[in-house]
């Protein structure tokens, strides 16, 4: 699993020209499910996402965890994190299948929402307009 999670002050995502995930201030995270990730993969990438505490405190100190600022999440699957740029054409074999990264995608999402009161996200393999204002800017892969 490979994630690239943007502090953001606010983030959407468009389809054929129709928001579908819109947040304030959170994490805009793109999703790469790789073969060998499980569902045990997802809820150890989603707790570490969720603990890392990247958000200034009272003092200017990146000290504080998405919950601590009742953050919000727009998530967004993105199977071209896992291409394979050897050769001047990325391949995407190390990517997992598209039925089972689609099943491990919206797994996260769902273990995301039980802790998380705002959980947006993209549409699985959809062609998708992301806009985002990056807060720092602060990105963090994982």
């Amino acid at each position: 699993m490979k994630l690239v999670i943007q502090r953001v002050t606010s983030a959407s995502v468009t389809i054929d020209g129709k928001v579908t995930g819109s947040i304030g201030k959170g994490y805009m995270v793109l999703i790469g499910i790789g073969r060998e990730d499980s569902e045990e993969t997802v809820r150890k990438y989603a707790d570490k996402m969720l603990k890392l505490r990247i958000f200034e405190d009272e003092n200017g100190k990146t000290n504080l965890s998405l919950s601590q600022v009742n953050g919000e999440l727009l998530l967004v699957s993105q199977f071209t994190l896992y291409a394979d740029t050897s050769s001047n054409r990325p391949g995407f074999t190390p990517a997992a299948p598209p039925d089972m990264a689609e099943k491990l995608y919206n797994c996260f999402v769902e273990y995301c929402r039980d802790k998380v009161a705002k959980v947006e996200t993209g549409e699985f393999g959809a062609d998708m307009k992301v806009s985002l204002i990056n807060d720092g800017p602060f990105t963090i892969c994982l």
